[in-house]
């Protein structure tokens, strides 16, 4: 195998020689194979485009479609959820994780009425001054609710350009200037066409480019892989860390901690948090933790609710 198949910080910056070939193909099978999802159809705002990409982050498709329902039904503009206090943000996100994704999503709800106007803005530098919005969520409400020329990089997007441009079975640990760059080199000029293309990439490393069992056979450009033409040679360079198992984890205590504060609106005693875990340090400083976060607030000594209530 060549040694600039491993290469990923060159090859995957260098432009491709075939890259209108390979849009063009990914955005016919995008056209064609892309899921009926909510933000994707038309008169979707902007406002539900940025409130779907919050819930996106860490939680599978299935379980964000019916909890962006209800929350659009409840708060269908930034000015409706500002106008409430941000534990009940909390409380509505229910059993999605990773809550303080509902506390910057309040805090940008009410950063856009009040810079704003109300009307979630397009240029990815006001984005990117919002409370939770970092460089993929910017560029991604800019391409996909306003229909701007940004590259959208997400974690399929990465290992799709790993394969077909790079050669290699994983993406190397993210890099914000290398990504953008590699996208930027197949982004197609249409402002139409780099649209689909920042979906159909997407959408190809969810369904077909898996991280596991990928489904070479049907992928669109098979024949232009450079994993493919490799030979399928395994991953060599550095890996990101493995995340612990949930179980037993300061997570699962926050999350039963959070379960309790959520399902009250009175404060939740010291009493009631004993019951919850037998491990009183892990206990102990799963509550620092929550409160620490903003995700709990002391309302007496002892007594605890969400946020502002």
């Amino acid at each position: 195998m060549d040694a600039t198949v491993t290469d990923s910080t060159r090859l995957q910056t260098r432009p491709v020689a075939d890259s209108p070939a390979l849009s063009l193909a990914i955005n016919a099978w995008f056209q064609d194979n892309a899921r009926d999802l909510p933000w994707r159809r038309l008169g979707f705002g902007a406002w539900g485009v940025l409130v779907s990409e919050f819930m996106l982050q860490q939680t599978p498709v299935n379980r964000v479609i019916p909890r962006l329902a209800e929350w659009l039904e409840r708060w269908p503009s930034p000015g409706d959820l500002a106008a409430v206090p941000p534990g009940e943000a909390v409380r509505a996100w229910a059993t999605l994780g990773y809550p303080r994704r509902a506390l910057w999503l309040h805090a940008a709800a009410v950063e856009i009425t009040e810079r704003h106007g109300g009307v979630v803005p397009s240029d990815v530098d006001a984005l990117l001054a919002l409370s939770g919005i970092g460089d993929y969520t910017a560029r991604a409400v800019a391409a996909f609710a306003y229909g701007l020329r940004h590259p959208v990089v997400d974690t399929n997007t990465r290992r799709v350009i790993a394969r077909a441009v790079a050669g290699q079975a994983e993406p190397a640990p993210p890099s914000r200037t290398r990504d953008l760059e590699a996208m930027s080199a197949l982004l197609p000029l249409p402002v139409r066409d780099a649209a689909v293309f920042n979906a159909g990439m997407m959408e190809l490393g969810a369904l077909v480019c898996t991280a596991k069992n990928p489904h070479c056979g049907d992928c669109p450009i098979q024949t232009a892989c450079a994993w493919r033409r490799a030979g399928y040679p395994a991953y060599a360079g550095p890996r990101k860390a493995v995340q612990r198992k949930f179980e037993g984890s300061d997570r699962q205590v926050r999350g039963l901690i959070m379960a309790e504060l959520r399902a009250t609106h009175h404060p939740v005693t010291d009493t009631e948090i004993t019951v919850l875990w037998p491990d009183p340090v892990q206990r102990d400083r799963a509550l620092a933790g929550l409160l620490a976060d903003g995700l709990a607030v002391t309302t007496a000594p002892g007594r605890y609710t969400l946020p502002h209530e």
